[in-house]
């Protein structure tokens, strides 16, 4: 008897914390999409702004910056200065790509910054800008989706952890 309400007990803990991490992953998604959002900002500013070239605005952004995204705009930087004559939108391809595990991004969203850098690396100023506002309003919807359902969402995988832990707890006895 001991043993099954030792098992039920760890059973329904273990559920229940499935549940607390899937929660705190959609708070780090959110908290990944923001920090995405300041970097765009702080990028739109480095190319219309301070007039510097794609290299030194992803350089100057990605020091600024720290985490995943601070090493991609970092890596991009690299890769641009080693000049193997790859265009932009391929190095921003690739450096998202070797990087898809440890963005917290869904597959709509990484294609979407995908597309972001394809349409970055070879238009004029004015084009760049507007490119940039683009994105910039994609990720405000998306942050306001995710700001809009963060607190349901929790509530839902912390419960569902726990009510599945019981679950399994009282289909074991």
């Amino acid at each position: 008897m001991v043993l099954k309400l030792t098992g039920s007990l760890l059973v329904t803990c273990s559920c229940g914390a499935l549940g607390l991490w899937k929660a705190g992953q959609w708070r780090e998604h959110l908290t990944m999409m923001e920090q995405l959002k300041k970097m765009i900002i702080l990028l739109k500013g480095e190319i219309l702004y301070a007039h510097a070239p794609l290299q030194e605005a992803f350089g100057h952004v990605g020091r600024k910056s720290e985490g995943i995204l601070g090493q991609l705009f970092a890596g991009v930087e690299e890769r641009i200065e080693q000049r193997r004559g790859d265009p932009f939108y391929v190095i921003w391809r690739e450096e998202i790509e070797g990087r898809k595990k440890d963005l917290l991004l869904t597959d709509r969203e990484r294609g979407e910054l995908t597309a972001f850098g394809e349409h970055l690396g070879y238009l004029d100023l004015e084009m760049q800008e507007h490119t940039v506002a683009l994105y910039l309003e994609q990720l405000e919807m998306s942050i306001q989706f995710y700001r809009e359902h963060e607190r349901e969402q929790t509530r839902l995988y912390t419960s569902l952890g726990i009510m599945g832990g019981l679950f399994l707890s009282l289909m074991m006895c």
